[in-house]
């Protein structure tokens, strides 16, 4: 979970590496240039994106209206993604993030976690988690969220997505979090089991603990495959949360893929955090995919 850590880690990063700077990367997140180059995942190409139509809409939820990014393809129906974004909250960055998606076949809602507090983004564009004002503005707004605020806004996404034309309800859903938004997949798996077909979290924080609510503890209500990808420096500090993890998902008898991601730093998927790995975070898009094509089909 994104903390002053992550900020002493971000800083010591940054120290080490000639980086593009945050501010700088959030004015290119959604050119061409920084499409262009996630179109390499790992060593392997990705395959024909196809032709997207992508709106901010807005979804009605019983705690208020909720402003999200819906992106899918042109033409036919789709199985359908909820992402849920870091803690930073929907932005350039993960439109960006979610647009690709949609271009490998997916219908994809992309949430604001914050919107009964603030409408999306709750911080000017090219902000830095390594600002005090930013993290005084979205640390608040990070704990006015629940347990039962997740399993609400869950239900309420799911049946947008239900409603939608461009959405393959035959098929099950998606969904993958970031962060804070680690334990919102596993709750959204665990609260809808015969809707979610597959869950994945990328540098998820909190998700194994010794606590009562640790989300781990809800897989055996599941029925998703599930990833986890693992940021290198998140392990080092909770090497036990791995393992309680696969426990959990052996014991449940559900496929989980749970992978430490060396020498990377929480927060490396998101395409404009100061500690971005583009190599990494390709190589876990592409398992993504991977997944999906398996337990969406």
């Amino acid at each position: 979970m994104c903390d002053e850590q992550t900020v002493k880690d971000n800083a010591a990063y940054l120290k080490r590496q000639d980086r593009i700077s945050r501010r700088t990367f959030a004015t290119l997140a959604g050119s061409a240039a920084v499409v262009a180059g996630l179109g390499v995942v790992g060593e392997t190409a990705l395959a024909e994106t196809v032709e997207v139509v992508e709106e901010n809409i807005k979804v009605t939820t019983p705690d208020g209206v909720a402003d999200c990014y819906f992106v899918r393809p042109v033409k036919g129906k789709h199985a359908a993604v909820i992402v849920w974004p870091d803690i930073v909250g929907l932005r350039p960055a993960y439109k960006t993030m979610g647009k690709r998606l949609a271009e490998s076949g997916y219908a994809v809602l992309v949430v604001n976690p914050y919107y009964r507090k603030a409408t999306a983004p709750v911080v000017p564009a090219g902000s830095s988690f390594q600002d005090q004002s930013v993290r005084d503005t979205i640390f608040p707004l990070a704990r006015s969220l629940s347990a039962k605020t997740n399993v609400v806004d869950a239900k309420a996404f799911v049946k947008f997505l239900d409603q939608q034309p461009s959405v393959d309800t035959g098929r099950k859903i998606g969904t993958t979090g970031y962060c804070m938004g680690g334990s919102m997949v596993m709750r959204t798996a665990a609260t809808l089991p015969e809707r979610i077909g597959a869950g994945a979290t990328f540098h998820g924080g909190g998700l194994a603990t010794d606590a009562d609510d640790s989300p781990h503890l809800l897989v055996p209500k599941m029925k998703a495959s599930f990833m986890f990808a693992i940021a290198g420096n998140d392990d080092e500090k909770d090497p036990k949360a791995k393992e309680l993890l696969k426990a959990a998902y052996e014991t449940a008898d559900l496929p989980a893929e749970i992978k430490v991601y060396e020498g990377t730093l929480h927060g490396w998927c998101a395409l404009d955090s100061a500690v971005y790995n583009q190599a990494a975070a390709n190589h876990a898009h592409t398992r993504l995919l991977a997944l999906f094509d398996k337990a969406l089909a």
